[in-house]
């Protein structure tokens, strides 16, 4: 049985050999490759590094990046059907402004992209779009997510707010979390 407080006691063990640094890369299987390269170049602004063609990766294999590492995200065509999400709840990319959350949701809509959510979720306090990829796969574009510092204090849940939508996570921050857009016309469009 999940018992919350025993899962939030557990630590890293002391003289682990090793620490990772960051979350490298996600891999996702697709259904069309070409399709879904579309997708996450012309809608996500992602930028191709390599392709592998069917003989490499049977469906064929793309390779995206949205930094200088060489792929954040890579695609393979192995999928038969829509994504379950049973695995894979979603993978989430960040934005450096809040600016750039309600931008990219604005795109999204007006590509017909179905937005499943927008707005402020609670643990994390991150403000976010959250949406579909061709596949069914679930993504989110966030920024603002709490900060742990060397102290590993974390937000206590009494002050997660969650909002369902950017606007009301806008007029309602979290504390310590600065939600002046640069642009205030974004919300006006």
């Amino acid at each position: 049985m999940y018992k919350p407080d025993r899962v939030k006691s557990l630590q890293r063990p002391r003289g682990l050999p090793f620490r990772i640094g960051k979350l490298g890369h996600v891999v996702l299987n697709v259904g069309d490759v070409e399709r879904s390269a579309r997708f996450y170049t012309e809608m996500l602004g992602f930028e191709i590094s390599d392709v592998y063609p069917e003989e490499m990766a049977p469906g064929g294999m793309v390779f995206l990046r949205c930094n200088p590492d060489h792929h954040g995200i890579a695609l393979v065509g192995s999928m038969t059907a829509e994504a379950t999400n049973l695995e894979l709840n979603h993978v989430a990319f960040e934005v450096a402004t809040l600016d750039e959350v309600i931008r990219a949701r604005d795109h999204l809509r007006r590509h017909g992209v179905k937005i499943d959510f927008a707005g402020r979720r609670r643990a994390g306090c991150q403000l976010a779009v959250e949406f579909r990829d061709p596949d069914n796969h679930r993504l989110e574009i966030y920024w603002g997510i709490d900060q742990i510092g060397s102290d590993g204090h974390v937000r206590p849940s009494t002050e997660w707010k969650g909002a369902q939508s950017l606007e009301e996570a806008i007029a309602e921050p979290v504390r310590g979390q600065d939600t002046t857009l640069h642009d205030p016309t974004l919300l006006n469009s």
